[in-house]
């Protein structure tokens, strides 16, 4: 859902007008969006693939944790879903769209396939450091470049707009890559795995988070006042972040550290975030 949710607010991005909603962008941001989706369940197959063994500690509802898959089905999951990817990728003839999902492919592999120089969940800075990379740049800039100049025919032009999606994009993937470790403190810690949360503890990492959302919520606040031009959406950008961070710390406050129920709740609430903020953004206009 999330990565249909995102897909969806940078699509709109290169939008000038509403003549611009034409079939063609529908098909061509239809194609790319399934190209995602197919890379995206790779992605998430081929983590659970390797992570059987920390699953079955910190979520053993998991298909191939629960015994629901066998790992050879997992395998041709994973391994379907990335030769589709691919296969739409080429036929959509957009060369740096087909080049992010092999980036995509690389950075997902390397993040949980268990050999030498790989493995990166292993570090938490890298760990965040990768969701960055991939949810923050490489996909925003992918499907806004893909829409902007093979779908709707325009030369590549970054605005201010796109830098505004990045930049609060990355702040979320930042500690979302952070905060869904304290939820599996347990394992993580059993298996030798030193996410920030087993370095600094949960109340840490958790008002960390918290912090790096308010500067993001701030900043976009001052944005709204400072630079946009349209009366509606200095409106929607300043209420709506306003609200969004009062929001956040009544929930921050109620978290208990001590209820994996409750941190895994708060982590959740975080992603709903992200959800509204996807679509806030097709709004901010700079």
């Amino acid at each position: 859902m999330g990565t249909v949710i995102a897909i969806i607010s940078v699509s709109l991005l290169p939008l000038q007008n509403l003549d611009d909603l034409t079939p063609t962008y529908f098909m061509g941001f239809f194609k790319a969006m399934v190209s995602g989706l197919l890379m995206t369940v790779y992605e998430v197959t081929i983590n659970q693939l390797y992570d059987v063994k920390i699953d079955k500690v910190n979520k053993p509802n998991l298909p191939l944790a629960s015994g629901d898959l066998s790992m050879r089905t997992g395998i041709a999951i994973a391994s379907s879903s990335l030769l589709m990817s691919l296969a739409m990728g080429i036929m959509l003839r957009s060369p740096p769209f087909l080049l992010a999902l092999i980036i995509w492919f690389l950075l997902a592999s390397a993040y949980s396939v268990d050999l030498p120089f790989l493995r990166w969940k292993k570090s938490s800075f890298v760990t965040a450091l990768y969701i960055v990379l991939e949810r923050g740049l490489l996909l925003q800039f992918a499907y806004f470049i893909h829409i902007q100049k093979y779908v709707l025919g325009r030369p590549i032009a970054i605005t201010r707009t796109l830098m505004f999606a990045v930049a609060i994009t990355c702040c979320f993937c930042f500690v979302i890559s952070v905060l869904k470790d304290i939820p599996d403190e347990d394992g993580d810690r059993e298996f030798g795995i030193r996410t920030l949360t087993v370095i600094l503890g949960k109340e840490s990492v958790l008002w960390l988070c918290v912090y790096v959302l308010f500067i993001a919520y701030g900043a976009a606040v001052i944005v709204g006042l400072t630079s946009s031009p349209y009366l509606l959406s200095k409106l929607v950008t300043i209420i709506s972040h306003s609200m969004l961070a009062t929001l956040l710390w009544h929930e921050a406050r109620t978290v208990d550290l001590s209820s994996k129920v409750s941190t895994l709740s708060f982590y959740m609430f975080i992603w709903k975030l992200h959800y509204v903020e996807c679509l806030i953004i097709p709004f901010v206009r700079l």
